[in-house]
């Protein structure tokens, strides 16, 4: 247990280095990680969508979350036919196209299922840092690093519309089952597009309205359920306006698949100006 703790220390350390100079401030109270995951929001909290997003503020949703809740919910909304977990993870680490030695940035994160099996796939000189404003799903993770590893996952409790770190500081970013419950998706966007390094890639799983969901019924899905419902073409057009080329989308049920990446000449000249 040790040397688990120890691990992840080093993690959080590592990751420490990537916050922009406010974020970094913050994180140097004595009691920012004490938890196994660094606070970077406090007592304050965020303000909740809805009451999907309510119930990953619980205790309950994040002890059944991998195992039960996270595939049960998926099925219902991909269909009987669409991917399952590990066809999930497979889908996000094709459409970032992971590579030893990847610094990744997983928003959303959880209890970080799939930050672990990014973090495998990068291997010890890369790192994956997730980010989730939920404490209870967080130091659910915290305890499945502590256990069983792997040793370069960093754990952050922040705001996925602000993101705490500097410019250009991911090679890839995944946010799969959590934009459509932001309240500001798009600000979300703009914040994983500034956090990509020149090349960078992004994969995205969130909802779409197909043609068989009647748009009388989006905004009743919406004001019940807290989750906006995008439609097809929304967030391939808000990946384009953002400069992303190569853009895919794969569509299952209720479900998009959507990845891309930054042009490398286009990202470096923002750099420079």
């Amino acid at each position: 247990m040790a040397t688990a703790t120890k691990q992840v220390d080093e993690a959080l350390e590592r990751a420490q280095k990537l916050l922009a100079p406010e974020a970094a401030e913050v994180a140097r109270r004595p009691d920012a990680a004490s938890a196994g995951y660094l606070d970077l929001i406090g007592e304050e909290g965020l303000e909740s969508t809805g009451p999907t997003q309510r119930l990953m503020f619980t205790r309950l949703v994040p002890a059944i979350y991998e195992r039960y809740w996270r595939p049960a919910l998926a099925r219902v909304f991909k269909g009987l036919t669409g991917p399952g977990m590990a066809e999930e993870v497979r889908i996000a680490r094709l459409l970032l196209g992971l590579g030893p030695g990847d610094a990744v940035l997983d928003v959303a994160c959880g209890p970080g299922n799939f930050s672990r099996e990014f973090a495998r796939t990068v291997g010890s000189d890369g790192l994956v840092v997730g980010i989730d404003a939920s404490e209870t799903m967080l130091a659910k993770g915290a305890e499945e690093l502590r256990s069983s590893g792997p040793s370069n996952v960093a754990l952050i409790r922040g705001d996925a519309t602000s993101l705490p770190f500097r410019d250009a500081s991911f090679d890839a970013t995944c946010c799969f089952a959590a934009l459509h419950l932001f309240a500001e998706p798009f600000d979300a966007l703009d914040e994983i597009r500034r956090v990509l390094t020149p090349g960078g890639r992004v994969a995205i799983m969130t909802s779409v309205r197909r043609q068989l969901t009647p748009g009388p019924v989006k905004p009743l899905l919406q004001r019940a359920s807290g989750m906006r419902v995008f439609e097809s073409d929304e967030i391939t057009g808000a990946l384009s306006e953002r400069g992303f080329v190569g853009i895919h989308q794969r569509l299952a049920g209720l479900v998009q698949f959507v990845g891309g990446r930054l042009p490398v000449e286009a990202a470096a000249r923002d750099e420079a100006g």
